[in-house]
């Protein structure tokens, strides 16, 4: 009887110490480094594992982290592409989301010209050649957008040559050309070599960034058309959100605010790194820093749904019509029901 009790009690313990097991795939960016330094531990119940895996390097067979959570389910949290996510959510794929969104980018320094091409203003990209990393990569979204609403461009009435496959498969509007780029080909050198007029890149090809003569940005000066932009619509669009596993959300329903305070705990970390004047190699890091707080205020990086409804609310509208989407979907549609109220 009392070998018996024992075991109970045992097996009981076991349970109580028992833990989830969890993965989480991001990059490496400053606002991440609590997670891989260790500055920030998971609830006592959570076992959590955290990969840097970058987008931007991928896998020998091709895919990249965005692909590996979409088509395998490879990671049980990861920091996923807004656009794809959007589409595998309209298309009831087993994933929901928190409202933290890690990267974010203006579309104006991501467009950039062919320097003999005569291109100097958006409306010069009208039945040009264009490329994209893919059509549905959330750059290539948000810029395609952008040209139609802030500067009254179709994006229907350009020519889109895209670099690699989609992450989520999907069937373009008929009308405009999309075409494939050849395999063997760089998307960069095409570019500076003219058989392409431009490009809307979230991570600019090589050629562009060693500085190439034959390259040059559409905005001169697309600091200020983002400062402009941001003063216009009141936010910093976002690129990528945290994507989770339904399955986890299912079994364990805590969990989705768990990882969103996590992430709010980082963010107070991360916020006082530019504390110090020398955190940074940029030798004026800190006033950069203090310069960019000036102009576009405290935090460009807000998280929750309340704070961030507008910009989603315009990306969703931009998938549409861009037919990524079928249907109009509602924000809340986009995440897990207790991080709703945020």
């Amino acid at each position: 009887m009392v070998a018996h009790i024992t075991a109970i009690l045992k097996e009981m313990e076991g349970s109580k110490m028992a833990k989830t097991k969890v993965t989480m795939a991001l990059s490496l960016y400053d606002r991440h480094i609590p997670f891989f330094d260790g500055t920030v531990s998971p609830p006592e119940n959570v076992e959590l594992t955290v990969l840097q895996v970058g987008q931007s390097v991928p896998l020998k067979d091709g895919a990249d982290r965005h692909e590996r959570m979409i088509q395998n389910s490879e990671f049980d949290v990861c920091e996923l592409s807004l656009s794809s996510y959007i589409m595998a959510r309209s298309r009831n794929m087993p994933f929901t989301a928190v409202p933290i969104f890690p990267r974010r980018l203006f579309s104006q320094s991501q467009i950039y010209v062919n320097a003999s091409s005569g291109i100097r203003s958006p409306g010069d990209l009208l039945g040009k050649n264009v490329g994209l990393s893919s059509f549905q990569t959330t750059l290539s979204v948000l810029a395609k957008g952008d040209l139609q609403t802030e500067y009254g461009v179709p994006w229907q009435k350009i020519r889109w040559f895209m670099a690699r496959d989609e992450s989520v498969p999907f069937q373009p509007k008929e009308g405009p050309f999309i075409q494939k780029i050849g395999s063997g080909k760089k998307i960069g050198n095409m570019l500076e070599e003219g058989e392409l007029d431009a490009i809307f890149m979230p991570h600019p090809p090589k050629s562009v960034m060693r500085g190439s003569k034959k390259v040059t940005r559409l905005f001169r000066d697309a600091r200020q058309e983002e400062l402009k932009y941001y003063r216009k619509n009141g936010f910093y669009p976002i690129m990528h959100v945290i994507a989770l596993k339904q399955e986890l959300i299912e079994t364990e329903a805590w969990f989705a605010k768990a990882v969103m305070d996590l992430f709010e705990e980082a963010k107070k970390v991360y916020s006082q790194y530019y504390d110090d004047p020398n955190w940074s190699q940029l030798a004026w890091g800190r006033h950069f820093y203090e310069e960019q707080r000036e102009l576009l205020g405290e935090d460009i990086w807000p998280s929750g749904v309340t704070r961030n409804r507008a910009n989603l609310e315009r990306f969703i509208a931009y998938s549409l019509d861009q037919g990524l989407i079928d249907k109009k979907m509602e924000v809340d549609h986009l995440f897990a029901d207790s991080v709703l109220n945020t």
